[in-house]
């Protein structure tokens, strides 16, 4: 079967959906959008606190897995990826961060001309309808709710205390002047339910006679003829399937599925399609390279269960709770299972932020419980630690030639000497205040930092954190970097827009 539109998206993720959308406000242009999930409409989607729920659902998740870490033990670290329209919005945490200013400054300095801070920033206010009100870095009335998580009168305000005694700042606004501090995280939350791509961009868009949007089509291969992409090749129901690109393609798969179907393709490093026995198209050894993502480490740390969210979970107040936010879009339910978010300087010297700190009053395994049925999960603390820059850098590859296959993923944590001295510098010790790794001896001082005055908190010793570092270091959920953004140089590591070209913003 062979089809056209003036534009073809590829992946309806959290950037595919918001393409589709914005291209299709022209009513004069045919859009197309490629998805190779579903439209899915389970419950749990909707609810922000079932987050860790949904992302260990293979519903949901195309849950791939990478290779050895070589510098973490040769463990194989999760890669989560959400499955059908929306994408990882489906399933991710929800934690809105814009990033520093001098991130994109300096991405502007590189030759990505149109990505310089003064330049973005009109288009995070257009997209955005903030918690608070419009002023210079923020806007009301775009299709993306931004609330303000709504701290809880336990846990939250002996944190903040615990931190300003150390003489970490306070924030109320991470995303205004300053971004340094510790305070409420901002979350993409609508009317007490996820404020996914799909549901705040995509949903209210399809109802456009110019967007039409196939799901559970796999893209299996992009066709260039003189050097140009032409045709989407793609998979449904065990047909195949050709979509002719009067226009452009638009390639919005991800850090992983984007160069899959590039090298799948045959755009990427020769030598290695070769040896796949797929034809080259064109030698771009870049793709698939440079990838990036954030060392994270998660700590665990005993606490009372009265800090903690073990009672909530009970399943019989679980339901009441169910049946208050299918009423009326509000309380527990609606809210994200987090404490306190924190962008910190794990050295003075820094100019900005090089670590996020996510405190919650619970960890990622909590599940809802019921005395003599099924037994709670042990009361506890938690707090993930993200690296913001990492050097190391990873990559991409295929392991055959079959589209179905999952991609081969190396994220490489760790392997730079600048990645690994944040987790065990004193400023970086004194931030991680309640938990310790989930490999940690019991704490000296019980029931923890939760029922303790700020100055009994216990640090992780370096000589200990050394080796737990390697056994629990994972990967932030923020991969990037393996297809590059059309810089002028090094020509080995972008995609040309010769062959794949790319759509004016406007």
């Amino acid at each position: 079967m062979t089809d056209s539109a003036d534009y073809i998206v590829v992946g309806a993720g959290s950037a595919g959906a918001v393409v589709a959308a914005r291209l299709s406000e022209n009513p004069a242009v045919r859009v197309t959008l490629i998805e190779a999930g579903r439209r899915e409409r389970h419950p749990l989607l909707a609810m922000p606190i079932a987050f860790p729920m949904v992302m260990a659902d293979k519903r949901f998740n195309w849950s791939y897995e990478g290779e050895p870490e070589p510098f973490a033990n040769d463990r194989r670290l999760r890669q989560p990826r959400g499955k059908g329209l929306g994408g990882s919005s489906l399933i991710n945490g929800m934690l809105y961060a814009r990033g520093h200013p001098r991130d994109y400054d300096e991405w502007r300095q590189l030759g990505l001309e149109g990505w310089d801070w003064d330049s973005v920033l009109p288009f995070f206010k257009k997209s955005e309808n903030h918690w608070g009100p419009a002023d210079r870095y923020h806007a009301r009335g775009g299709p993306l709710t931004v609330t303000k998580h709504i701290p809880d009168d336990r846990l939250f305000p002996r944190f903040i205390e615990a931190v300003t005694k150390l003489g970490y700042k306070t924030q109320q606004d991470h995303h205004g002047s300053d971004q340094e501090g510790w305070g409420s995280p901002d979350i993409s939350i609508h009317g007490g339910r996820r404020g996914s791509t799909s549901a705040r961009f995509l949903y209210p868009a399809m109802k456009r006679p110019n967007l039409t949007v196939i799901t559970k089509a796999h893209a299996t291969r992009i066709e260039v003829q003189n050097g140009r992409a032409t045709a989407l090749h793609y998979r449904k129901d065990g047909q195949e399937h050709r979509l002719v690109a009067e226009h452009e393609i638009v390639l919005s798969g991800g850090a992983y599925n984007t160069p899959q179907l590039l090298l799948l393709s045959g755009i990427g490093p020769a030598d290695e399609l070769r040896k796949l026995g797929i034809d080259v198209v064109h030698d771009l050894p870049g793709v698939g390279r440079n990838l990036q993502d954030h060392p994270s480490v998660a700590l665990v740390w005993p606490a009372d269960r009265s800090v903690t969210l073990t009672d909530e979970l009970r399943f019989d107040r679980l339901a009441l709770s169910v049946l208050q936010w299918a009423l009326t879009g509000k309380g527990r339910i609606a809210n994200m299972p987090v404490t306190a978010n924190g962008f910190i300087k794990t050295r003075a010297e820094l100019e900005r932020p090089d670590a996020q700190c996510l405190f919650q009053p619970t960890s990622i395994l909590a599940r809802p419980w019921f005395p003599g049925i099924k037994a709670p999960q042990a009361d506890v603390i938690a707090m993930a630690c993200v690296l913001l820059r990492p050097e190391g850098r990873g990559w991409v590859k295929l392991a055959s030639a079959d589209p179905a296959a999952k991609p081969r993923i190396l994220s490489n944590v760790l392997s730079t000497e600048n990645d690994r001295p944040p987790h065990r510098s004193p400023r970086w010790s004194r931030a991680r205040r309640s938990p310790g790794p989930r490999s940690a001896p019991p704490p000296r001082s019980t029931p923890g930092c939760a029922s303790s005055s700020a100055p009994r908190c216990i640090r992780w010793e370096a000589a200990r954190w050394e080796p737990a570092r390697k056994r629990c270091a994972m990967r932030g959920c923020g991969s990037a970097g393996s297809t590059g953004c059309g810089l002028p140089t090094p020509r080995s590591c972008r995609v040309s827009s010769a062959a794949i070209p790319m759509p004016r913003r406007s």
